[in-house]
């Protein structure tokens, strides 16, 4: 998937040969620097990171001398958030600008995966092109000399779900040939290199392909619970990260018959989370190193609140309380609403333009937090895009919110036909926020 950072660009080449999607501008936060901020850290030493394994067989990760678990986000902002999670390190997807990135991770004590942006051929980049891929591991060397001895940096994403569906052998050599030229030009930080789930053709053509990776990096949404199960059952035994997880993906639940996705809401995301974090991360000595949860931000992607960890840029749910539980052993002090799913005789419908409908919500705060209820009426996403390429944000209807009452709002159905959604945000007024949707169809 690609990332949440819309102040953060695809890096650029003068040698006019790589291809530059616009997929890189993927989401609504994160842009940097930002007001909470200071000024940059002037750095004077390196950090050595190493990748272990032991006399038993098991893995583990080492930095500076000491065993490091990466408690993990998939973005760059909210690091005072991050850090009083319990996290402590950030991934990137992109090295245009992880200086600044480094700069600022370094001022809260966190790390970073810099991660490397290599062409797609679903983008039109050719493999077979030597020249090119030549080029792209040249722009990338330029990044390493500069970046490798800054104290923040943790290891090196090479790529990110670069392999399409897996079976190109050029795609994979590409990789070991930059995780090559990385060991060359810095020893003391691990490659990584990021796939997309773990099908049996990926797993076989990375051990073929990438001897000179250290970690394999695994982005997995629905599969998250089983991954540690079917690594195991495929007889892999690198050592591996989860680069992202976050709730079920859109390509993995139920659909309306006018065929839009259902959303989980916010409750039963954090229960998918936590699933998974205990099953193949935490759960997971010897094996896993750790892991990035995703989106340590605002995406629109769907919708606005699929893989959002952040609601309105500030507002937190109850995925990241879960989160930092794993992270620390203990629930937060204030912790997010707790919602069930929307109800009306109108859910999942189809329902005459301009009729009136009533919806009502059940919430519970686990602090008894007074509550407060916003209802939004908005359109389906019209401007659906693979691979967590950006989307735009569809139009709200402001008028079509009648009157709140508690947790029941009369709506009325807009008046042109298509797909819609209402959502509700239920806020506890110390910073957290439940979420929950409901799709409904306004016929011709």
């Amino acid at each position: 998937m690609n990332p949440c950072d819309p102040g953060t660009s695809m890096p650029t080449s003068t040698m006019g040969r790589l291809f530059l999607p616009m997929a890189w501008f993927a989401c609504l936060c994160m842009v940097f620097p930002s007001a909470e901020a200071s000024e940059p850290v002037v750095c004077e030493a390196g950090s050595v990171v190493q990748v272990l394994q032991g006399e038993a067989g098991g893995w583990g990760l080492q930095r500076n001398g000491e065993p490091y678990f990466i408690n993990g986000a998939g973005g760059q902002k909210h690091l005072d958030v991050l850090v009083a999670a319990g996290g402590n390190s950030i991934r990137t997807w992109a090295a245009d600008h992880a200086l600044e990135v480094l700069d600022r991770a370094a001022e809260y004590g966190v790390t970073v995966t810099v991660g490397f942006w290599l062409q797609h051929e679903r983008h039109g980049f050719d493999y077979s092109d030597e020249q090119a891929v030549a080029d792209q591991l040249e722009l990338t060397r330029g990044y390493v000399q500069k970046l490798k001895d800054h104290p923040a940096l943790l290891m090196w994403g090479v790529g990110n779900e670069v392999e399409g569906g897996g079976d190109n052998p050029l795609t994979w050599k590409a990789v070991n040939d930059i995780a090559e030229m990385i060991k060359q030009v810095d020893p003391n930080h691990p490659t990584m290199a990021v796939i997309s789930e773990i099908p049996n053709v990926k797993l076989e053509n990375f051990n073929r392909y990438c001897p000179a990776i250290d970690v394999l990096g695994v982005n997995s949404y629905g599969g998250l619970v089983s991954i540690a199960q079917r690594l195991n059952d495929a007889g892999f035994d690198r050592p591996y990260v989860v680069t992202e997880f976050g709730p079920l993906g859109q390509w993995e639940v139920g659909q309306t018959d006018w065929g839009v996705p259902i959303e989980q809401n916010s409750t039963e995301k954090s229960q998918f989370y936590e699933a998974g974090y205990l099953g193949s991360i935490g759960g997971q000595p010897g094996k896993c190193l750790g892991s990035y949860v995703f989106c340590w931000g605002t995406k629109q992607e769907v919708t606005p609140t699929w893989y959002s960890l952040f609601v309105g840029g500030q507002l937190t749910t109850s995925s990241l309380d879960v989160i930092s539980k794993q992270w620390t052993g203990h629930w937060p002090d204030n912790r997010a609403p707790l919602i069930e799913p929307i109800e009306s005789v109108v859910a999942l419908k189809h329902v005459q333009a301009g009729a009136q409908y009533r919806a009502n919500v059940s919430v519970v705060d686990p602090d008894g937090d007074a509550l407060q209820y916003r209802w939004v009426v908005q359109s389906e996403s019209s401007d659906r895009r693979s691979g967590g390429d950006h989307e735009a944000t569809p139009p709200t209807h402001d008028d079509a919110v009648v009157s709140i009452e508690g947790n029941t709002v009369l709506f009325r159905a807009p008046d042109e036909p298509g797909g819609y959604r209402l959502f509700v945000y239920v806020l506890d007024g110390k910073g957290k926020v439940a979420t929950a949707n409901m799709p409904f169809y306004v016929d011709p």
